[in-house]
């Protein structure tokens, strides 16, 4: 039987430790509290990380995080087939061992009931705390970013409006895989090549829950979530709407994160008669310009919503611009052209995001 050793953690352990981490994961219906891409950012870090290999195959790491005298175990991960042979304690061993010359006093670990690590936290002496209850809260946003957003008209949507959409079910899988998860779980999503899209398409008849989709989408990503009414984008702005476009944009550009849903999007980006003197020529125009200098930011999601694609203009539909169109409505005949149906743009290569690749 091959033994194992503990060493350090090196930078291209990386992509096998995500591999493990991702055969331990035990249900999707409670994330970790330490998600896996804070974990694997405090190893990178100079944190607190040890690993566990046979020969130069990585088959267990240990992540902790301490501050002053207190510390956090946040990742205890194990290949499957070296689970149950006192890796598990070894490593914590490891971690105390390294923790202690820092001048911890007290470790501590919070993880979902039954995961890798319960047991072998119990083997090492440690013992759950009865009668506590988690807390925790968020901030999104720094000072800066709460006023742009107020002024944007924009907000923080509550947590839990992914969970509470009923229906459609197919049509929630589809944004799920190729929209949300790739955007939640960024690591993941490049350890498995699949690219966060930027911008998409929903379009159905009214009523069919587009706009509840793009709000869910922003709650489950914990990002703010501003709307664009074209009907308001002249009020009180010198040069008229094209301008007025321009500016949100900039405004937009500074916010940390951000999901930009136009409804309606028709209104600014309808098919042009091709006449210079066309007044949606100019703002469609300048549309276009903003949509790739949105995409080259971090953190930016945009949604447009239109209750028919062909009531876009061709430019806008072009290579580029929008990574997926995405039927939203009543129930179609299953099969090619049905509820599963995310139309990748044409000439973007498409990932598709691997079934338990990438978490929430």
């Amino acid at each position: 039987m091959p033994t194992w050793r503990l060493r350090d953690f090196h930078d291209d352990d990386l992509d096998r430790a995500i591999q493990i981490w991702d055969q331990d994961r035990q249900t999707d219906d409670m994330p970790p509290v330490f998600p896996v891409s804070e974990a694997m950012a405090e190893a990178r870090t100079g944190g607190t990380a040890v690993v566990a290999v046979v020969g130069e195959d990585l088959v267990g790491m240990a992540v902790a995080q301490a501050q002053g005298e207190r510390a956090w175990i946040t990742l205890v991960a194990l290949a499957r087939m070296w689970r149950n042979r006192g890796i598990g304690s070894a490593l914590i061993a490891e971690i105390e061992r390294r923790l202690r010359t820092q001048g911890v006093r007290r470790i501590g670990a919070l993880l979902v009931p039954g995961t890798t690590g319960t047991t072998a936290l119990e083997n090492s002496g440690y013992r759950t705390r009865d009668g506590l209850t988690f807390y925790e809260k968020v901030e999104h946003l720094g000072a800066s970013d709460a006023g742009l957003l107020a002024e944007l008209g924009g907000r923080m949507l509550p947590q839990g409006l992914w969970g509470a959409l009923a229906g459609m079910e197919r049509e929630k899988e589809a944004i799920e895989r190729r929209i949300v998860l790739p955007l939640a779980e960024p690591v993941l999503a490049d350890r498995y090549g699949v690219t966060p899209p930027k911008a998409v398409i929903l379009f159905g008849p009214p009523g069919t829950g587009k706009t509840s989709f793009a709000k869910a989408v922003a709650s489950r990503l914990a990002w703010p979530f501003v709307e664009l009414f074209p009907s308001r984008l002249t009020e009180g702005t010198a040069g008229g709407l094209a301008a007025s476009l321009r500016d949100t944009f900039a405004d937009l550009a500074e916010l940390e994160s951000v999901l930009l849903f136009i409804d309606e999007v028709e209104e600014i980006a309808g098919v042009r008669s091709g006449q210079a003197i066309d007044p949606g020529h100019g703002v469609t125009n300048e549309l276009l310009k903003l949509i790739p200098g949105f995409r080259d930011q971090d953190n930016r999601l945009l949604i447009c919503a239109t209750n028919s694609v062909r009531s876009l203009d061709p430019a806008f539909l072009r290579p580029g611009r929008f990574d997926y169109v995405i039927p939203v409505g009543p129930p179609r005949p299953e099969g090619p052209g049905g509820d599963l149906a995310a139309l990748p743009r044409p000439g973007r290569r498409r990932h598709q995001a691997a079934p338990t690749g990438v978490s929430q």
